[in-house]
């Protein structure tokens, strides 16, 4: 099953991948990263992520990597 990672160092939490995830597998997170932000986490619990890398693809940071378990 496809999944993604993101870089939570290079995410500002600009809302973009959130927006684009036709399955809404994409979240804000709890905690703040090294930089204070509060970035975006990947909230797949049920395996819905199809691979279609929308997320990865619109993010101006380059943070997102989809990757295949």
């Amino acid at each position: 099953m496809p999944r993604i990672i993101i870089d939570t160092d290079k995410c500002k939490n600009c809302g973009i991948c959130m927006a684009v995830c036709p399955n809404h597998l994409i979240g804000e997170s709890d905690t703040a990263n090294k930089f204070g932000v509060v970035t975006a986490e990947f909230k797949d619990k049920d395996n819905k992520c199809t691979g279609c890398a929308m997320c990865a693809i619109s993010c101006p940071e380059i943070a997102i990597k989809e990757v295949l378990r």
